[in-house]
Parts: C-alpha cells; sequence; structure tokens
C-alpha cells in the first residue's frame, strides 16, 4: 500500500472513529463522483471499486436485473430488462446485479472541476460518518452521568460541552434554584439523544430520579457490584429525595452502606445536588412494612390495605400526623410515588380511636412514578 496513503487512513481513522473500511468506500464514492462529471453518462449508474494496495481503480456501470423492459424504464439509470442483461450476462436472471466494466484507459486524468466534486463529496461522507459514530456514542450512554463543561447559557437553557458533543439543559430538567456559570464543571445524566442533520440532539438532565440513582451507584461500591441494589426512586429535585434500597446478600447493611461512615457517602451525593435532602430507607415485599418505612421519619400505628384500588390507610399518633404528611405534604407525596399506593394519613389515640385531628393527607403515586417524577400526585387537607 503507499506509505502516505496508508498514513492518512490511520491517522483519519483514529481522529474520527470511522474504520478503514469506511473510510475507501468514501473514496470510491468520491471517486464515482468524480467520473461521473467528466466521463459518465445519462443512464449510468457509476460504482468505483479502489484497490488501496497498488492505487488501481475499476469504474463499473451497475444495473439490477427486472423482467420487462416497462420495468426498466421506471428507473434505467439503475434497472435493465432481462432481454438486454442476457445480452451482456448470459446466466443473467432478475434480480442479478449486472457490472459491465467502463474503466477509462490508463493515463486518463480527470478535470479540476470533476477533482474538486470529488473532494466535496468525501469531505460531505466524512462528517456524515462522524455524526453517525457521535450519535451511536452517546446513544449507548442514554441514562448514563457524564462529566461537562458549562459552554454557554441562553435564557434559561444551558449548553454543556460533553467533549465530542455539546448537550442542552433545558429549565424543565434543572435543579429548582441551581445557577449555573460559563466554564463551570458539573455532572449532568443523558436522558435521551436523538440524531439531527447537524449531529445528535442530547437532551441533559439533573432533575431526573435516575441522576439520584446513578451518583449513589458511583459512590457506593455495593450497589455498582449489585450486593445492594436501589429498588425505587422519589424525587422532587432541589428538595427532597427517597430511595428504597434492599441487600441482595445476607450480611450486608444495604442503608448503611448508602450512608457510608458518619454519612460521607450520602453527603457526597447530597453535595452534588446542591445540599438536597436524601431519606434511605429499606425495601421490603411486604407492602405494609415498605408503606410504613416510606413514611419515615414518622412512626407508624397500622397500615391498613385496599388491594383492588391499591390505596392504604394509616395510622399515627397525633403528634407525628404533622411529620408524616410532611411540609405541603410532600414527605406523603414522596412516598407515594415510591411505593405505587395511594396513601391516606389518620391521626389516632393511643387508644387506637381516631381523634378529631384538623388535617389529613392523601396522596397517589403517579402513574410513571420514575419518568414523571415532577408530576406532584393529589393532595388534600379536611377538617374534621
Amino acid at each position: 500500500m503507499n506509505e502516505q496513503l496508508e498514513q492518512a487512513l490511520d491517522q483519519i481513522a483514529e481522529e474520527k472513529g470511522i474504520s478503514r473500511n469506511d473510510l475507501i468506500g468514501m473514496i470510491e464514492a468520491s471517486l464515482a463522483a468524480a467520473f461521473r462529471k467528466d466521463y459518465g453518462e445519462k443512464n449510468q449508474n457509476i460504482a468505483v471499486e479502489f484497490n488501496p494496495e497498488n492505487m488501481g481503480t475499476k469504474v463499473f456501470d451497475v444495473k439490477t436485473v427486472v423482467e420487462t423492459e416497462t420495468e426498466a424504464a421506471e428507473d434505467p439509470q439503475k434497472l435493465v430488462d432481462l432481454d438486454a442483461a442476457k445480452k451482456l450476462k448470459k446466466s443473467a436472471k432478475v434480480g442479478d446485479e449486472i457490472k459491465t466494466d467502463i474503466t477509462p484507459k490508463t493515463g486518463t486524468s480527470y478535470g479540476r472541476i470533476a477533482a474538486q466534486t470529488a473532494k466535496q463529496v468525501i469531505i460531505q461522507k466524512l462528517r456524515e460518518a462522524e455524526r453517525n459514530v457521535q450519535f451511536s456514542d452517546f446513544k449507548s450512554k442514554e441514562r448514563t452521568l457524564q462529566n461537562g463543561v458549562v459552554q454557554r447559557v441562553e435564557g434559561d437553557t444551558v449548553l454543556v460541552d460533553l467533549g465530542k458533543s455539546t448537550g442542552v439543559l433545558f429549565p424543565s430538567e434543572q435543579i429548582r434554584g441551581e445557577k449555573y456559570g460559563i466554564g463551570q464543571r458539573l455532572k449532568v445524566l443523558i436522558l435521551h439523544v436523538e440524531p439531527a442533520t447537524r449531529g445528535p440532539k442530547i437532551t441533559l438532565s439533573r432533575s431526573h430520579p435516575d441522576m439520584v440513582r446513578k451518583l449513589f451507584e458511583l459512590e457506593v461500591p455495593e450497589i455498582f457490584n449489585g450486593s445492594v441494589e436501589i429498588k425505587s426512586v422519589a424525587r422532587e429535585a432541589g428538595s427532597r429525595t427517597k430511595i428504597a434500597v434492599i441487600a441482595n446478600q445476607d450480611g450486608i447493611d444495604p442503608i448503611g452502606s448508602c450512608v457510608g461512615q458518619r454519612g460521607s457517602r450520602v453527603q457526597t451525593v447530597m453535595a452534588e445536588l446542591g445540599g438536597e435532602k436524601i431519606d434511605i430507607i429499606e425495601y421490603s415485599d411486604d407492602p405494609v412494612k415498605f408503606i410504613a418505612n416510606s413514611l419515615s421519619p414518622a412512626k407508624i400505628i397500622n397500615v391498613q390495605l385496599d388491594e383492588e384500588n391499591k390505596e392504604a390507610k394509616v395510622g399515627v399518633l397525633e403528634d407525628q400526623l404533622s411529620l408524616a404528611i410532611g411540609k405541603a405534604g410532600q414527605n406523603v407525596r414522596l412516598a407515594a410515588r415510591l411505593t405505587g399506593w395511594k396513601i391516606d394519613i389518620n391521626g389516632e389515640k393511643i387508644g387506637g380511636e381516631e381523634t378529631a385531628t384538623e388535617e389529613s393527607a392523601s396522596a397517589k403515586a403517579s402513574e410513571d412514578k420514575q419518568e414523571e417524577a415532577s408530576e406532584a400526585p393529589k393532595e388534600e387537607a379536611v377538617a374534621e
């Protein structure tokens, strides 16, 4: 192979992340465009085979065989009828590809315009291939954390440099009250990636529940290796999050693993989220126990389930009622999302009778508690 060509192919392949075969395909497409410009005819479908070993090229007119002349007339550049094909190749049959060698004589050269056309084609093909590589790369990273640098702030929208591309952090995906400055480094969740004409369209998030999940995977080795599992997450970004965890191995404390020594692990996650409070509770297959745990730090007296309607009536002591409900109903709202149950809380006396409390609360889980965490469930206060 020509040494200079080999070095150029290796360099481009490494820089653009494109395979050598794809690069050779681009060279063939550019040579086909050049030939078509200078020597091609109207009904020719030009294809070029390029041999990088000896820098040789062969040019073909490629046609697909169809049954009748009428069918071939629909696209004479790419189709040929069976009778005409048999004149070129006796064994031709419908569906075959007929390649007619039209390679120009040795010494034939391309004009300036043809050469410019070839250059434009290969540049365009390189850009398309680079965009496809970027799209595939970022598509495989959906719902993962990436480090980025704030590149630009346009109104409430933040553009984040991810290295090979730029992602967009829309206001709806930002943590409430968080401010972003140009050059600021931050972790973002790649929410979803879509193909676009100028490269992949990458939507980022810092408010999605999976942001918390992925941060704990980074900070807690037990979660990363699977010995502790996060079963569900309920989040109101910038304010409070509840996560339910369970140990998949005996002898492991799932809550202690997430909290870390002197709270080091959970504090690292909280710091990344701007001080957002995080409640870590133990998951249970028993819905009564799980619902009771989810209303932490309130102490629960009893839980009555209506499995048909997936509703739970929870009794708490009078002095625990406001704690169970939380500020503006936040605690019971997050508990409902976390468990997937509608939760009604009532204050009770020590003897078990319901007290004449001034307020009770109910919250219903969102139909998709992970994806639509920003939609607050129904909440009510009733004077008795």
